[in-house]
């Protein structure tokens, strides 16, 4: 039974995940997940390491094929269609235009031998831009939108520190207007300060854009920062899920209530 929870006014679903599973070999990675997300909705999905969340993710955002269920993601026709079942051109397609990815190693998801504006640029040029004082211009737009001094526009992002280059991954992502953003861990490794001022920075772009977001994070104070709806995971199975200020103000199960005090390791 898919949850419908957290519906949106439009009443039409943009992901849809049914029944989802991935075994490697014997070891249960995923099993039995099933949810819906709508659009302009954050979900967070909540976990200790090796619980499952981030092989969900890369299941989610077709890097990994399920080895059972499916994912139905609403293309811009109105059609949902099974990710699974997408070629390799369709995939890169949505990657380029509807879908964000944002890595907790910014290395994973920059050109770390080019400028930031050619970061930028370069996902602008992907969707047929060919103007390049437009594409500069909208680069630098974007720098001071994810607070990146213009001037820095044409250093490489070996030059930046570690959350210079998460903004600048974020601008990169976001540049083309995509509907779906998926976050991997995006404050990982961060200075504290550092964290809480990406944070911001996120729900602020998030909710001026409209974005549905799929975050996965072992930080509750992420998921209660960016989220509307979270699920939990152990072992691989989502063991409770609602609205986050429920699910993290009032946990039920006894692993959840666990997470919520700090107990368990991260």
């Amino acid at each position: 039974m898919v949850d419908i929870e957290g519906q949106s006014s439009d009443g039409q679903p943009l992901l849809v995940a049914e029944n989802l599973g991935k075994m490697y070999g014997r070891i249960v990675a995923c099993r039995n997940i099933s949810f819906v997300l709508y659009p302009g909705e954050v979900l967070a999905i909540v976990g200790e390491s090796g619980s499952g969340k981030s092989t969900l993710l890369q299941m989610l955002s077709a890097q990994i094929a399920p080895t059972s269920g499916l994912v139905s993601y609403r293309m811009r026709d109105g059609m949902l269609r099974d990710l699974n079942v997408l070629g390799e051109a369709e995939r890169r397609f949505l990657f380029r235009t509807d879908w964000g990815y944002v890595h907790q190693d910014a290395t994973q998801g920059l050109r770390m031998a080019v400028s930031a504006g050619a970061n930028v640029g370069e996902r602008l040029m992907a969707v047929g831009w060919n103007h390049y004082g437009r594409i500069r211009e909208t680069a630098e737009t974007w720098l001071q939108r994810v607070e990146i001094d213009v001037g820095r526009i044409d250093d490489t992002p070996r030059t930046y520190s570690g959350g210079m280059r998460q903004r600048l991954q974020i601008a990169r992502n976001l540049v083309t207007g995509p509907r779906l953003l998926f976050m991997d861990e995006p404050t990982g490794g961060l200075d504290v300060s550092v964290q809480a001022r990406l944070l911001d920075l996120v729900r602020g772009l998030v909710s001026e854009l409209g974005l549905a977001a799929i975050v996965v994070t072992h930080d509750l104070a992420v998921a209660r920062l960016l989220s509307h709806r979270v699920m939990v995971m152990k072992g691989g199975r989502v063991i409770e899920s609602g609205l986050t200020d429920q699910v993290l103000d009032d946990p039920h199960e006894a692993y959840t209530q666990l997470l919520v005090s700090s107990i368990l390791p991260t």
